[in-house]
């Protein structure tokens, strides 16, 4: 965020886009990294593990599970985190698998969300014509954004090192010696994975970002393609 004000102050870009950025920002962060803990929360609870459900995480309200550090970090450098939901393994019948169910949860909700918003953008987009209001236009602009961040942070979450989402899912085939070895350094991959995060952002090159808007084209040129036809 702070480098599209930048871009602002500089004539880069003009206010009416950057107020969509900061709305889709503010939207992504209070309504959809919440639906990412609380699916966490809600698989972990249905598989045997209320940890999450008794320390209040199976809800909506962005209260329970935001992080002011990592909001700081969405605002800074354009990528964070919300607060980790509390789990109990010992909870769990078979549990490598279910704590694997338990982390992909997060990706998925933000891959159905991504689906739901790339619908409505391009529901708006069909209205978009030359007399049309600009209303249409900023809203399937903001939806489009909006899809682009869920799905963005469904491939975050799955980068397969610790403590993302994917690290957990790649425990379900990992033999328990890796698996355990991982981990032990799971505080300087954590730390290795955002300083290179930044350097790619600083250089003009994310490979999140080019994999994030693949997905996100593909599934747009489908879902417009899909309407085109029936509508």
């Amino acid at each position: 965020m702070i480098s599209e004000f930048l871009a602002l102050l500089a004539g880069e870009t003009d206010f009416v886009t950057f107020l969509i950025d900061l709305c889709v920002l503010m939207f992504v962060v209070i309504c959809c990294m919440p639906v990412h803990e609380c699916a966490h929360a809600f698989v972990a609870d249905k598989l045997g593990d209320p940890t999450g459900r008794l320390h209040g995480r199976i809800t909506f309200n962005p209260l329970a599970h935001l992080s002011w550090q990592g909001t700081l970090m969405i605002a800074v450098f354009g990528f964070g985190y919300a607060k980790p939901v509390p789990c109990n393994i010992r909870n769990f019948k078979n549990r490598k698998l279910y704590f694997g169910l338990t982390a992909l949860a997060g990706p998925v909700s933000n891959l159905l969300l991504g689906f739901i918003f790339v619908v409505l953008s391009c529901i708006f987009m069909i209205f978009i014509t030359d007399t049309s209001s600009v209303v249409f236009e900023i809203a399937h602009m903001f939806f489009y954004y909006v899809a682009y961040y869920n799905i963005a942070l469904a491939v975050f979450n799955l980068i397969p090192l610790p403590p993302l989402d994917g690290s957990r899912i790649l425990a379900i085939v990992l033999p328990d010696h890796l698996y355990y070895k991982m981990f032990e350094y799971e505080r300087y991959l954590f730390y290795a994975l955002f300083i290179l995060l930044f350097v790619f952002n600083r250089i003009g090159f994310s490979p999140l970002s080019l994999i994030s808007s693949s997905i996100l084209d593909i599934l747009f040129n489908a879902v417009c393609s899909l309407f085109s036809i029936f509508i």
